[in-house]
């Protein structure tokens, strides 16, 4: 009786660890991109520095965000909705960078 129980409870915790929606793989395969991109213009001079060390810092602040969105155990969908608001305006600042008039020598 005592072993049923006791997997009735496990079961239960497991069903309740699968709700916690704390994964984001949306957003973390984009981030992984943008950073490949960032890494790869100032590879080949697109980005300058100080444009790279922007956009690297801006992809900081987002995993930030992203921590404290999964620190209390989900993911609301606002939270998911802010967290893509911020990619997609990285996205655009990338993009930017990448494609000015500047560039490094």
């Amino acid at each position: 009786m005592k072993n049923i129980f006791l997997v009735i409870t496990l079961l239960a915790f497991g069903y309740l660890g699968a709700l916690a929606q704390t994964e984001t793989p949306v957003a973390t395969k984009r981030q992984v991109n943008q950073h490949a991109r960032i890494a790869h213009g100032a590879a080949n001079g697109e980005l300058t520095r100080a444009e790279a060390r922007a956009l690297r810092a801006e992809q900081r602040h987002i995993r930030r965000v992203k921590k404290g969105a999964k620190a209390d155990g989900v993911v609301t969908g606002e939270e998911k909705l802010r967290i893509n608001r911020k990619q997609r305006r990285a996205n655009r600042h990338i993009r930017r960078q990448k494609h000015d008039s500047e560039s490094r020598n």
